[in-house]
């Protein structure tokens, strides 16, 4: 894997993972993790920040997804940014950048 384009990330599924079986006999699995990152802002107050990201695996990683993961599953990504873009239904170029799994761990809480 590419040093140069890395991302590690845990975080817990917040909902179930989406898996497809597609016609040429792989598979592909989508989830969301959530990760939160707490700080102290300059009052003193704590606060935390909630990221989403959006997570595709393919193939024997899609089907450890399906096996072993659930909404509320603690787990650790291991991938690269992947970023695309499309025209929405208003003629917007919109950008959706998500991680595309290289390895993925279910962690024990």
């Amino acid at each position: 894997m590419s040093t140069n384009n890395r991302v590690l990330l845990t975080g817990n599924l917040g909902k179930d993972p989406e898996v497809k079986n597609l016609d040429n006999g792989n598979k592909v699995a989508k989830f969301a993790l959530v990760s939160k990152d707490e700080f102290v802002n300059k009052s003193g107050e704590k606060g935390e920040d909630t990221q989403w990201h959006f997570i595709t695996a393919w193939g024997k990683i899609a089907e450890r997804v399906e096996a072993e993961m659930k909404k509320g599953s603690l787990v650790s990504v291991e991938g690269r940014l992947s970023t695309r873009n499309y025209v929405d239904k208003a003629a917007q170029k919109r950008y959706v950048t998500d991680i595309i799994a290289n390895d993925v761990q279910v962690k024990l809480a």
